[in-house]
């Protein structure tokens, strides 16, 4: 069987049994048969499934180097979703076809400097949350935007986070458990603003809540998405003169930013993160409500 041939039959899997998406589809297709392609090209003949089987380190170090050559050379981070790709295929065909290459377990992927979203100065910060509460004819949504960008800024939250969030929480208490990526759970001290935010837009807010219900909902009633809010800090950004950099996981990275510049110690402020990758560096320190609340109220510029 030609390689190409294995190609289709996985991604109709992809597409089939795994339910992903055309574009993340395509992406496959495009990765593997760019590889496909290159390997054709440097063995010097049409690749079938048993020569998979037998290309050597070498061979995928060629390919990689091919692919990050020249001045359309991919970066670190395409790089390593090719190789994700490749990786991917591979163990289909070792399901499928019995067809194993040891070599590819071998290559290591290039590291991806990872980037973080440029924290916002606290004056915009501010500016931001105070626009939010009037940005809306209707109050009820203002000042749920308002609530919303307040547990960003005010708590460390992520958008999917504040989301998630029902009308069984309410009313905040001094601290809030959270569950995040990873089923990391983390507590986090709530400041009197962040609380007073929530409570307003609860009490402005026309729906009724029934127990267990979201927190926070859409102009129809049901649970708010994220690209309302989304929608939102595009146009209060654009209206402030901030930069596009200005994000909603900029507001969580502002959080962790302004809480260090006044003295927050950093593993505690990873800590009310949650961040998943501190357990590759370390064991998370187990700091008590007492001691998360007196750091946090003193060291954030909202409190």
């Amino acid at each position: 069987m030609r390689a190409l041939e294995a190609l289709n039959i996985f991604l109709s899997h992809l597409q089939g049994e795994r339910r992903l998406s055309a574009k993340t589809v395509e992406a496959y297709q495009r990765d593997i048969s760019g590889f496909l392609g290159f390997m054709t090209s440097h063995l010097g003949k049409t690749i079938q499934l048993e020569d998979l089987h037998t290309l050597k380190t070498t061979d995928f170090r060629s390919y990689l180097a091919n692919k990050r050559s020249g001045p359309s050379g991919l970066s670190s981070a395409s790089l390593a979703r090719h190789l994700s790709a490749i990786r991917t295929f591979y163990r289909y065909l070792q399901r499928r076809w019995d067809i194993k290459n040891d070599a590819i377990g071998l290559i290591k992927g290039p590291k991806a400097k990872k980037r973080l979203p440029k924290p916002i100065s606290v004056v915009a910060s501010k500016e931001l949350i105070d626009a939010a509460s009037t940005s809306d004819k209707r109050p009820w949504v203002a000042a749920r935007d308002t609530a919303v960008l307040t547990l960003l800024y005010g708590a460390g939250l992520r958008i999917s986070e504040a989301l998630s969030l029902t009308i069984d929480d309410y009313p905040l208490a001094d601290s809030l458990r959270m569950t995040g990526k990873g089923g990391k759970t983390r507590l986090i001290p709530v400041l009197p603003v962040v609380a007073e935010a929530v409570s307003v837009y609860v009490e402005l807010c026309p729906i009724v809540f029934e127990a267990g219900s979201p927190l926070f909902r859409g102009i129809k009633g049901g649970k708010l998405g994220p690209k309302a809010i989304q929608d939102k800090i595009r146009l209060l950004r654009a209206a402030l003169g901030l930069p596009e950099t200005t994000t909603l996981h900029a507001l969580r990275h502002s959080f962790a930013t302004h809480l260090l510049a006044g003295g927050g110690d950093l593993r505690t402020i990873q800590e009310l993160l949650g961040h998943a990758s501190l357990s590759t560096t370390q064991v998370y320190t187990d700091v008590d409500a007492e001691s998360l609340m007196k750091i946090h109220s003193t060291a954030h510029p909202r409190a």
